[in-house]
């Protein structure tokens, strides 16, 4: 990626483009975290099991110290203290061992988000470029992993170093001891290690995986054209939304034209506004909107309306509202129940005859 192509991409990267990423294999992982999950999951196993694990060693080496002059050792004795000593040590260790393996899965799931990473592992010819190799050596990233490579050795031999001159001073070195004193000092010396190790490790783990972070999040940086592209295909085409909407409104004037025949009245503007009412009682609860229009669709409502000898009222006002607040296949608003029974009424004294026309004519549509 060039100097200009990386000024270019300033914008945050979108939920998408963080998925996309993710499944790749893209995300921000560091290894000494992994490292320290581990660490943390060994040291609290040997600080819950140390002392039992340790009273069992004791008893099983004063057992060996004991009976060491009456043991004959042959080759067809020799396999039943080996496999002693296999259990024994088994058994001690496996704790440890569980909670490093559990340790090392949660570790990397948490920063992977638990989610595997197919993509990330498919062979990748533009891998074997050697320009993009040595650019990737030369790279600012590789300066700083081998920075913080760097610290982590120091870390380490600090700790040693420590643990060293601590565990030294030890009466191991400098007096008789019992023999199941060994194993009481060997765990000291593992604890006392894995803490100061722990301790080192968290702050280069917190450097490591916070500039991870950063690298990561900078390398998915979008231009500001790549956000609207984005925007774009999430939202559609325009041109295929464009169609669809005309399609959905073809429908729904289809199916608007179809009810007109089953209407009680037609309230009109007379030539701006037309507004096809149905009410049934016992059936709906207040006069319904069956279809509205205006202009070139609401003449083809009248047109339809006088085919099929529906009353038509010219009601400016009420047919202005009733196009502005009406909502077809919905009760028309409270506050023109007034209005638009003063209407009815006159269509109920004045057109009798069609309502008894009307009657059949719903009963076959409902069949």
């Amino acid at each position: 990626m060039s100097d200009q192509d990386k000024d270019s991409k300033t914008e945050k990267p979108t939920a998408k483009k963080l998925s996309e990423a993710a499944e790749q294999g893209q995300f921000a992982k560091s290894p000494e975290l992994t490292v320290v999950v581990v660490l943390a999951a060994a040291l609290g196993v040997l600080g819950f099991t140390g002392r039992a694990t340790i009273d069992s060693l004791i008893q099983y080496t004063s057992g060996i110290f004991m009976n060491y002059t009456t043991t004959k050792v042959d080759i067809g004795t020799i396999t039943v203290p080996l496999t002693e000593v296999i259990i024994v040590i088994g058994k001690a260790l496996m704790p440890v061992l569980l909670a490093v393996a559990g340790a090392a899965v949660f570790a990397n799931g948490i920063q992977t988000g638990f989610q595997l990473a197919g993509k990330a592992v498919s062979f990748k010819l533009e891998q074997l470029n050697p320009v993009d190799g040595f650019q990737r050596i030369f790279s600012k990233a590789t300066l700083v992993r081998s920075g913080l490579d760097l610290i982590k050795l120091i870390a380490i031999g600090y700790a040693l170093y420590l643990g060293a001159r601590t565990l030294l001073q030890d009466p191991l070195f400098s007096a008789p001891v019992e023999a199941g004193y060994l194993w009481q000092f060997l765990n000291q010396a593992t604890m006392a290690f894995l803490t100061r190790l722990l301790l080192a490790l968290s702050v280069v783990a917190a450097i490591s995986f916070a500039w991870e972070k950063h690298k990561t999040m900078g390398d998915l940086k979008m231009t500001h054209q790549e956000v609207k592209d984005e925007a774009k295909s999430a939202e559609g085409d325009p041109r295929v939304k464009g169609v669809l909407r005309r399609m959905a409104r073809r429908l729904s004037q289809k199916q608007m034209l179809s009810a007109v025949a089953t209407a009680d009245v037609i309230v009109t503007n007379p030539t701006h506004y037309a507004v096809a009412l149905k009410y049934e009682r016992g059936v709906d609860s207040a006069p319904v909107v069956l279809a509205k229009g205006e202009n070139h669709f609401a003449r083809r409502i009248k047109a339809l309306a006088a085919e099929h000898a529906v009353p038509t009222i010219e009601n400016k006002p009420v047919a202005r509202l009733l196009f502005a607040m009406g909502k077809v296949g919905s009760p028309i608003p409270p506050e023109l129940y007034q209005a638009v029974a003063s209407i009815l009424a006159v269509v109920y004294r004045t057109h009798r005859y069609y309502f008894h026309e009307l009657k059949t004519r719903r009963l076959e549509g409902a069949a």
